[in-house]
């Protein structure tokens, strides 16, 4: 039976064969030649100088980003690798979170045997200063893990020492810290607070009879939590814990304990746990601390803004509590600046590679039997990362002025530097974590693979929205700040002077009715646009709180009622001043090749900013129509920026083997030979 089945089956499947038609004579079945990876440089101009714009971009320091670039790339602590022909230098993400934490420490002493550190505390200045952060950010471009706990070290406890110590806390701490005798970690941050500094539950007291504080954890809500560094390498903190004197809760303080000893044990009446795996920043030891009466000598108090005396006398210069704690706060500014320079890197190196991809990678025909098209030639690719491109630009140029006016800093411009630092902290690192996700996107699968970074990039930099404050809450400091700038000018009946509110001594700008491409493209409307934007949101968000406190609600109560417009307030307040930056810049250029591209750069930054924030529609400064007409410029310098995308990109300064290897020869890096 079973044989007559298959004979059946057999003779079916013959007939079909026999009977099907031949191919046609004209059929070709040649096999069609294999894709070949053609670099862009090959078909791609650079119609301006590269290196000229890489100076704007960097703003400083380019010799020192170039040697340590060279430093990493020269040693196997690096995780060099050969993909398609090039070498490349990234962590490896597939080790386990110990041995991540592991490579990250020995990274750091092949840093510091290169002397990479040297004066980063003992040394003082803008120029010293300058160079700290450019290395600060190569550290950072190749590792985000590694530039933190740098960061930690450095600009937290480092810089806590420096700041709110004196002279008994320099010359014992800060040399030790440079060379990496002590390794120190920040204990800020508790289970129960974050941004809410001020409620923060740890306490300290004071023993007069020993001359000692006594640090407490109180409940488990005061634990200290996401401390860098505490889970595994630190051996001190800076400790912030309530300080109380007689009974008296004087504020906020800051204090040196020490966690472990020079063996790595911990040290008596200390706790400490692992936070554990995190998304992204696990060569990062986050740890948790608990004070079990700790007693540390009074002289660890840091007190250059109060003291306490051997007998118990709690004394300082600045009386009012709420001035106390502000001149506590002012030094961690640096993290905010550090924070929103490094978000910038990031998007660039997701950009590099997702724009270089897309000037070698093809997909589909627009016509019959045509070849494939490049990526970056469709509309719809050039409108999902150009206008990403030319907010890079901007931003970079906002980030480096942040950094001048904090390098230069002095008493009359901390609250300056505060705000704005505070808006582009916020708006660089979301920018950062959008573009991220944009160009995973735009590199298809590839994306998803860790070598390529752009994928991994987004764990790596997306707790940068929420340290050193959370972006919603800065965006609201900067309204608050804005709101009582413009209560007090307007009670001494002053002009307004800092904080970019100048503008708001004239005449109220007024936009043309009908808007051509010339005048969308003219820097003067493009400050007038957003001037009047700024202008507009805070004199609204001013009059909205004065109304509320006319019918009895505290003016905190009103701010959070118009949450809304305060957060739209800090957003125009932020663009304007990153557009401020680029037109700043811009002006500095002699006529030529690099300041038309820049213009353009200028143009997009401003209309796509335009196009994306619903308040010019929402509160009418632009029409329906005028909508239309911005819309359709971006399209048309996605077209003009198009020839410039290698070169704004080749601008960047970042060395190829610190992108993916899809940046290059991506057929070479996966064929077989490879694996």
């Amino acid at each position: 039976m079973s044989e007559n089945r298959a004979f059946q089956r057999a003779h079916i499947l013959a007939n079909h064969i026999l009977r099907s038609p031949p191919p046609p004579s004209n059929l070709s079945l040649a096999r069609e030649a294999c894709l070949q990876y053609s670099p862009p440089e090959l078909s791609e101009s650079y119609g301006f100088d590269v290196k000229d714009m890489r100076r704007l971009l960097d703003g400083h320091n380019m010799e020192d980003r170039d040697w340590l670039y060279g430093l990493m790339m020269q040693s196997n602590l690096f995780n060099r690798k050969e993909r398609g022909g090039k070498l490349f230098v990234s962590p490896d993400y597939n080790q386990t979170m110990e041995q991540q934490r592991e490579i990250t420490m020995k990274r750091i002493w092949y840093l510091l045997e290169k002397g990479v550190y040297r004066g980063w505390l003992t040394d003082s200045g803008p120029d010293a200063e300058l160079k700290k952060l450019a290395l600060l950010e190569v550290c950072g471009i190749y590792d985000h893990s590694l530039s933190i706990k740098l960061g930690v070290h450095f600009f937290l406890w480092g810089n806590a020492v420096k700041f709110f110590g004196t002279k008994r806390h320099h010359e014992k701490w800060l040399k030790n810290t440079e060379d990496y005798v002590v390794k120190g970690c920040f204990a800020m941050t508790e289970l129960g607070h974050g941004s809410n500094v001020r409620g923060i539950e740890t306490v300290t007291t004071y023993d007069p009879r020993t001359g000692e504080f006594v640090i407490n954890t109180p409940c488990e809500s005061a634990q200290k939590y996401w401390i860098g560094g505490a889970a595994k390498h630190a051996t001190h903190t800076i400790v912030f814990s309530q300080l109380s004197i007689n009974g008296t809760n004087q504020g906020v303080h800051a204090f040196i304990a020490q966690i472990r000893d020079e063996d790595g044990n911990i040290c008596p009446n200390i706790r400490v746990a692992d936070c554990g795996h995190k998304i992204g920043l696990n060569g990062v030891d986050n740890g948790r601390i608990w004070f079990d009466n700790l007693r540390i000598p009074r002289e660890n108090l840091l007190n250059s803004v109060a003291d306490v005396s051997p007998d118990g006398e709690y004394v300082s210069a600045i009386k009012d509590p709420d001035q106390r704690f502000g001149a506590f706060m002012a030094p961690l500014t640096s993290g905010r600046v550090t924070i929103a320079s490094s978000a910038i890197y990031s998007a660039k190196v997701g950009l590099a590679i997702a724009l270089r991809y897309s000037l070698s990678r093809r997909a589909f025909s627009v016509t019959a039997n045509g070849p494939e098209v490049l990526l970056l030639d469709y509309p719809s690719h050039q409108r999902r990362l150009l206008p990403l491109l030319a907010k890079t630009y901007a931003m970079s140029f906002a980030a480096n002025d942040l950094k001048m006016i904090y390098v230069k800093r002095t008493p009359e411009t901390n609250k300056a530097i505060h705000v704005v630092s505070s808006g582009l902290k916020a708006v660089l690192t979301w920018h950062n974590m959008r573009t991220l996700q944009e160009c995973r996107e735009a590199v298809g699968g590839q994306g998803v693979k860790t070598e390529n970074l752009v994928g991994q990039l987004k764990g790596e930099f997306d707790v940068q929205t929420t340290f050193e404050g959370d972006n919603n809450v800065l965006m609201q400091q900067v309204s608050k700040a804005l709101f009582a700038e413009y209560v007090s000018c307007k009670k001494r009946n002053k002009p307004f002077k800092g904080l970019g509110l100048e503008h708001m001594n004239s005449p109220c700008p007024v936009l043309p009715t009908q808007l051509s491409s010339s005048t969308l493209r003219c820097s003067q409307f493009q400050k007038n646009v957003f001037c009047l934007r700024e202008r507009d949101l805070l004199e609204r968000f001013t009059s909205e709180v004065a109304q509320l406190q006319g019918r009895g609600e505290s003016r905190e109560s009103s701010f959070l009622v118009n949450h809304e417009l305060a957060e739209d307030l800090g957003k125009a307040f932020t663009e304007k001043a990153i557009l401020q930056t680029v037109l700043d810049a811009e002006a500095k250029l002699p006529a030529g090749s690099l300041k038309d591209v820049l213009g353009l750069v200028r143009s997009m930054y401003a209309l796509i900013s335009l196009e994306e924030d619903p308040s010019f529609l929402r509160y009418g400064y632009l029409s329906r129509d005028n909508v239309g007409d911005v819309r359709r410029e971006v399209s048309k310098l996605c077209g003009e920026l198009r020839p410039h995308a290698l070169a704004l990109v080749t601008s960047f300064g970042i060395p190829d083997a610190f992108l993916g290897p899809i940046a290059f020869n991506w057929v070479e890096a996966n064929a077989w030979s490879s694996v």
